[in-house]
Protein backbone atom coordinates (compact mmCIF):
# COMPACT_ATOMS: atom_id res chain seq x y z
CA UNK A 1 0.00 0.00 0.00
CA UNK A 2 1.41 3.32 -1.06
CA UNK A 3 0.87 6.18 1.36
CA UNK A 4 0.51 9.58 -0.23
CA UNK A 5 2.14 12.45 1.61
CA UNK A 6 -1.27 14.11 2.05
CA UNK A 7 -2.65 10.96 3.72
CA UNK A 8 -0.65 11.56 6.89
CA UNK A 9 -2.65 14.73 7.51
CA UNK A 10 -6.08 13.28 6.74
CA UNK A 11 -6.78 12.67 10.43
CA UNK A 12 -6.67 16.36 11.29
CA UNK A 13 -9.57 18.64 10.37
CA UNK A 14 -8.85 21.80 8.41
CA UNK A 15 -10.42 23.94 11.12
CA UNK A 16 -12.72 23.92 14.15
CA UNK A 17 -15.95 24.07 12.16
CA UNK A 18 -18.16 23.40 15.17
CA UNK A 19 -16.50 25.75 17.68
CA UNK A 20 -15.58 22.89 19.99
CA UNK A 21 -12.33 24.53 21.03
CA UNK A 22 -11.74 27.90 22.63
CA UNK A 23 -8.27 29.39 22.21
CA UNK A 24 -7.03 25.91 21.30
CA UNK A 25 -8.48 24.28 24.42
CA UNK A 26 -11.24 21.69 24.04
CA UNK A 27 -14.58 22.64 25.50
CA UNK A 28 -15.49 19.23 26.89
CA UNK A 29 -19.08 20.12 27.80
CA UNK A 30 -19.71 21.52 24.32
CA UNK A 31 -18.19 18.43 22.69
CA UNK A 32 -20.35 16.03 24.70
CA UNK A 33 -23.48 18.15 24.15
CA UNK A 34 -22.95 18.18 20.37
CA UNK A 35 -24.37 14.64 20.22
CA UNK A 36 -26.50 15.01 23.35
CA UNK A 37 -24.50 12.42 25.26
CA UNK A 38 -25.36 11.92 28.92
CA UNK A 39 -22.88 11.01 31.64
CA UNK A 40 -23.92 7.34 31.37
CA UNK A 41 -23.19 7.42 27.63
CA UNK A 42 -19.81 9.04 28.24
CA UNK A 43 -18.97 6.47 30.91
CA UNK A 44 -19.87 3.53 28.68
CA UNK A 45 -18.09 5.02 25.65
CA UNK A 46 -14.85 5.76 27.46
CA UNK A 47 -14.69 3.03 30.06
CA UNK A 48 -14.37 5.67 32.78
CA UNK A 49 -16.53 4.92 35.84
CA UNK A 50 -19.70 7.00 35.97
CA UNK A 51 -18.60 8.48 39.30
CA UNK A 52 -15.47 9.85 37.56
CA UNK A 53 -17.27 11.51 34.64
CA UNK A 54 -16.77 15.22 35.26
CA UNK A 55 -15.75 18.23 33.21
CA UNK A 56 -13.62 20.26 35.59
CA UNK A 57 -9.99 20.36 36.68
CA UNK A 58 -10.28 16.88 38.21
CA UNK A 59 -11.39 15.28 34.96
CA UNK A 60 -9.52 11.99 34.36
CA UNK A 61 -6.89 12.25 31.62
CA UNK A 62 -8.29 9.28 29.69
CA UNK A 63 -11.68 11.03 29.60
CA UNK A 64 -10.09 14.25 28.37
CA UNK A 65 -8.22 12.46 25.61
CA UNK A 66 -11.22 10.52 24.34
CA UNK A 67 -13.50 13.56 24.27
CA UNK A 68 -10.83 15.51 22.37
CA UNK A 69 -10.69 12.64 19.87
CA UNK A 70 -14.45 12.93 19.44
CA UNK A 71 -14.08 16.64 18.70
CA UNK A 72 -11.56 15.83 15.98
CA UNK A 73 -13.95 13.29 14.48
CA UNK A 74 -16.89 15.71 14.63
CA UNK A 75 -14.85 18.39 12.86
CA UNK A 76 -13.63 15.94 10.18
CA UNK A 77 -17.23 15.10 9.34
CA UNK A 78 -18.22 18.78 9.52
CA UNK A 79 -15.49 19.56 6.99
CA UNK A 80 -17.21 17.23 4.53
CA UNK A 81 -20.42 19.20 5.03
CA UNK A 82 -18.65 22.58 4.61
CA UNK A 83 -19.00 23.31 8.32
CA UNK A 84 -22.76 22.78 8.46
CA UNK A 85 -23.43 21.76 12.07
CA UNK A 86 -27.00 20.64 11.36
CA UNK A 87 -25.95 18.27 8.57
CA UNK A 88 -23.06 17.01 10.68
CA UNK A 89 -25.32 16.24 13.64
CA UNK A 90 -27.83 14.60 11.31
CA UNK A 91 -25.11 12.34 9.89
CA UNK A 92 -24.17 11.20 13.39
CA UNK A 93 -27.81 10.50 14.34
CA UNK A 94 -28.99 8.71 11.19
CA UNK A 95 -28.82 4.95 10.67
CA UNK A 96 -25.94 4.21 8.32
CA UNK A 97 -26.15 1.07 6.16
CA UNK A 98 -22.37 1.10 5.69
CA UNK A 99 -22.01 0.74 9.46
CA UNK A 100 -24.45 -2.17 9.75
CA UNK A 101 -27.51 0.10 10.09
CA UNK A 102 -26.08 1.67 13.24
CA UNK A 103 -26.05 5.39 13.96
CA UNK A 104 -22.51 6.81 14.19
CA UNK A 105 -23.59 8.38 17.50
CA UNK A 106 -24.37 4.91 18.83
CA UNK A 107 -20.98 3.62 17.73
CA UNK A 108 -19.44 6.29 19.95
CA UNK A 109 -21.83 5.51 22.81
CA UNK A 110 -20.95 1.81 22.68
CA UNK A 111 -17.20 2.40 22.67
CA UNK A 112 -16.68 1.79 18.93
CA UNK A 113 -15.05 5.18 18.34
CA UNK A 114 -11.87 3.80 16.74
CA UNK A 115 -13.79 1.78 14.17
CA UNK A 116 -15.92 4.82 13.35
CA UNK A 117 -12.85 7.05 13.07
CA UNK A 118 -11.22 4.66 10.59
CA UNK A 119 -14.45 4.50 8.61
CA UNK A 120 -14.67 8.30 8.40
CA UNK A 121 -11.01 8.80 7.46
CA UNK A 122 -11.23 6.13 4.75
CA UNK A 123 -14.52 7.51 3.41
CA UNK A 124 -13.14 11.05 3.25
CA UNK A 125 -10.00 9.82 1.48
CA UNK A 126 -12.09 7.91 -1.07
CA UNK A 127 -14.31 10.95 -1.57
CA UNK A 128 -11.27 13.06 -2.52
CA UNK A 129 -10.14 10.64 -5.22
Amino acid sequence: MRILSQDIFDTVPDQDYLSLFEKGKPQHNRIVKFLDLGNEDVSRATGVPLSSVRFDGKMPIELQERIEEWATLFNLVAGHFQGDAVKTALWFTTLNPLLGNVKPRDMIRFGRYKKLFKFVVNALAENRR
